[in-house]
């Protein structure tokens, strides 16, 4: 068996057709002409896009009808906004399908004080984002009992552009935000659970939708801070016909507190051509993107204990990577007398050179274990959908059908290398990955405080493997899989509305994983393929209430099972598989505003994860350890899943108004979690403030300080335990000398491999207007 490897933690109601019929013979008129409010579906409130210069901000965490809005004003944006409309073409949005359902708008994102584009993300209740190397590889994400690795069952889409890519050479799912400009979020859409018909692969846990800005006053700004850190930013909008055109960049430049400077050099650049409203408009979007740097990857413990390495060193000081991003994507909405309909495509051009070394010198005692992985690849999708308004036996009904279809075009390598240079090919292969679902969903008001929807999803997926390498692990893999969902709101009562989801979903799995039948590095050893989709089932109820004036409060029980936890391990170039597993637990979210400049909120989120069955084969494997307790020590059965936090926690206040001084606090914990099934190993618990200081004056210049990690404390981004070896090791020279079994020094020594969290830092920033 392989050694435990970092970021390979193991995981991997239907429409009537009466209704349709109903729906469809009606032709909208029962529900233009019903005179009960009380009867109609809730009204889509649309301030999109109109490009007048003053505009009522939309609700940020919006109840059903006759509950207040309870509107969000953030004291501190950062940019520095026309207008604080959806964005043009982002379509009708509706009121939450489910408690955990919440919508964060782009100033309030940016009046967190954070390290790193991707940790926005941290704006969603019980997610935590954390980066384990540089600062050009995609942030690790745990969200609801899951260490989501690069992305795996959180879909992230900007600008409906998807961001997790299928089948790629660092991890299924891998979702790199590094390219994000957070200066030019307009708001973030937040979904958790397979309850949604619209939602696809890598949604299971959850989904995230960022909207960008369609205009801009000029921005012109400067930052610089502590271990090298400098960026420039730079945007503004011009009126073009009739529409806007948005032109936005910045530039950076980061070594950190490491021994070996990560020495990042990013550069990022967006056009933007926007025309209409959120509900009939029209959008082309650019992107470009490139970034290269050096990477302090995680690092054992016993070196830092015993002296060998700074807690800021590095094992192999030649790991780092360099990456490119180039997208150009449109978006459309119109709507109509008895509806409305929504279409996107995307192209999207990707690299990835990345150089990691995770187990030191447990392969190749001489050289080390250094590997280089490359992704090149051609994205390509398109999505319509269409919505039409109704009614079913005198109720008003809203039915949405859709259909959703990507293609990906990859080249694919793994190889060894020492210093960044090559030794030998492990694999490279030539993949062609299609997908194409159809989904549709039904929602019927019932009564004034009864809303259902029933949805269905089918998804066909194919994929063609050429391995250049190995012919018999090219071959063809295809699957397809059908999803039922359904939720009901019961409410509102006294302003509390009650809500149940249920459903499927799915993830798909790395095509290569799915033709492969033998060990590219060992051809004797034969696999057994896994399956290209992997299905999922959840269910969740939930109340959220504004009782209490000013406090949106909301509370969510849910359960998530996977029938396998399945992972293409990038840096093996094999599979493994594990159990089905299961998770449940509790979020409990807060937003309170008692006064125009107070802005609190507090979340918590806790979860019992465990694999389900029993493990016979790791059992073997303890066995095979015996005598060496350096390597058994972790390796025994269990059901703990490795990374499976069991609490996070995150609060924070924001003060101030429009101008003047603003001030926020915030403070996030990630609980003590199992990094072994045996649960021998387990991560420290980690408890981080950060803090912002600034003055604005009413001619829009601002200055502003953050300080990250406020209390110095030491503490660490990721842990994880796996088998590992060093030089300085005892079993290194057993090993080299012939003495030790070959499974032990295959396993190598068990222990901690962290990576810190950067030190007291500081970041400020001037920035201005015009």
């Amino acid at each position: 068996m392989r050694p435990r490897r970092p970021e390979s933690g193991r995981r991997c109601g239907a429409l009537t057709a009466f209704s349709a019929i109903m729906l469809l013979a009606d032709d909208g008129s029962a529900f233009a002409q019903s005179s009960d409010a009380s009867r109609e579906l809730p009204p889509i409130e649309v301030s999109g896009g109109e490009t007048t210069p003053h505009k009522r901000p939309p609700a940020s965490r919006r109840a059903s009808k006759p509950v207040p809005a309870n509107r969000r004003h953030v004291a501190q944006p950062t940019q520095a906004p026309a207008s604080d409309a959806r964005s043009v073409a982002s379509g009708a949005k509706g009121p939450p399908g489910m408690a955990s359902e919440i919508t964060v708008s782009g100033e309030e994102l940016n009046a967190r004080p954070f390290a790193r584009p991707g940790e926005v993300l941290e704006a969603v209740p019980g997610l935590i984002v954390t980066q384990h190397s540089g600062e050009g590889k995609a942030n690790q994400y745990f969200l609801r009992g899951y260490n989501l690795d690069h992305g795996t069952d959180l879909a992230i889409y900007v600008d409906d552009v998807p961001v997790n890519m299928r089948t790629h050479a660092h991890g299924q799912g891998y979702a790199d935000l590094n390219w994000l400009i957070p200066e030019t979020i307009s708001a973030m859409d937040v979904r958790k659970g397979p309850y949604f018909a619209d939602e696809s692969d890598f949604a299971s846990v959850g989904s995230v939708r960022i909207g960008l800005i369609d205009r801009t006053r000029g921005l012109a700004q400067i930052t610089a801070g502590s271990f090298g850190y400098r960026r420039l930013l730079g945007m503004d909008s011009a009126k073009v016909g009739d529409g806007s055109l948005l032109v936005a960049g910045d530039i950076g430049t980061y070594n950190g507190p490491w021994d070996n400077p990560d020495n990042v050099r990013k550069l990022n650049g967006l056009v933007r051509y926007s025309r209409g409203t959120a509900t009939d408009g029209l959008t082309i979007t650019g992107m470009a993107y490139a970034n290269k740097w050096n990477s302090t990857d995680q690092v054992p413990q016993r070196a830092i204990t015993g002296g060998f390495l700074d807690r800021f060193g590095s094992e192999d000081p030649s790991d780092g990577g360099n990456t490119n991003r180039f997208a150009l994507s449109g978006r459309i909405a119109q709507s109509d007398d008895v509806g409305s309909w929504k279409a996107n495509a995307y192209v999207v051009k990707s690299q990835l050179d990345l150089f990691n070394n995770f187990t030191y010198f447990l392969s190749d005692p001489v050289l080390g274990d250094q590997f280089h992985q490359h992704d090149d690849r051609l994205m390509a999708g398109a999505n319509i959908s269409r919505t039409l308004n109704g009614s079913f036996a005198g109720l008003p009904m809203q039915t949405t059908i859709g259909l959703q279809s990507r293609y990906d075009s990859i080249d694919l390598a793994l190889s060894n290398t020492f210093q960044r240079g090559f030794l030998s090919s492990i694999r490279s292969d030539k993949v062609g990955e299609g997908s194409v679902g159809v989904y549709a969903e039904n929602t019927v008001r019932w009564t004034d405080w009864l809303r259902t929807t029933v949805g269905l999803r089918g998804d066909y997926y194919a994929a063609d493997v050429t391995s250049l390498f190995k012919a018999n692990n090219s071959g063809r893999a295809d699957a397809a899989l059908g999803s039922p969902k359904f939720r009901m709101v019961l409410g509102p009562f006294n302003q509390t509305e009650f809500f149940l989801g249920a459903g499927t979903g799915m993830h798909s799995n790395d095509a290569r994983g799915a033709t492969t039948t033998e060990d590219p590095s060992d051809p004797a050893t034969r696999l057994t393929p896994s399956p290209l989709l992997v299905r999922t089932k959840g269910a969740e109820v939930g109340v959220r209430s504004k009782i209490v004036p000013g406090l949106d409060t909301s509370f969510s029980l849910f359960i998530l099972d996977q029938d396998s936890e399945i992972l293409f391990s990038g840096d093996a170039g094999d599979t493994s598989a594990t159990r089905a597993s299961r998770r449940y637990g509790f979020e409990w979210t807060n937003h309170y505003r008692p006064r125009s400049w107070i802005d609190i909120d507090a979340d918590l989120a806790m979860t019992h994860a465990r694999f389900r069955g029993t493990d016979s084969e790791q059992a073997e494997v303890y066995a095979s350890l015996a005598g060496y307790p350096e390597a058994q020590i972790g390796n025994a059965g269990g059901n703990y899943i490795p990374n499976a936090p069991a609490m996070v926690a995150s609060a924070g206040i924001t003060l101030g108004e429009k101008t003047g001084w603003f001030g926020t606090l915030r403070w996030r914990y990630l609980a003590s979690s199992p990094l072994t099934e045996d649960n021998a190993f387990r991560s420290s618990a980690t408890s981080i403030f950060n803090g912002r200081l600034g003055y604005r004056i009413d001619n829009g210049w601002r200055i502003q300080l953050d300080v990250l990690n406020l209390f110095n404390t030491q503490a660490n981004q990721i842990t994880y335990a796996y088998g590992s070896l060093l030089k300085t090791d005892t079993l290194y020279n057993l090993c080299t000398g012939g003495v030790a079994p070959t499974a032990v020094c295959q396993n190598g020594v068990m222990d901690y491999v962290l990576h810190p969290v950067e030190p007291l830092t500081f970041r400020l920033t001037v920035a201005g207007t015009f």
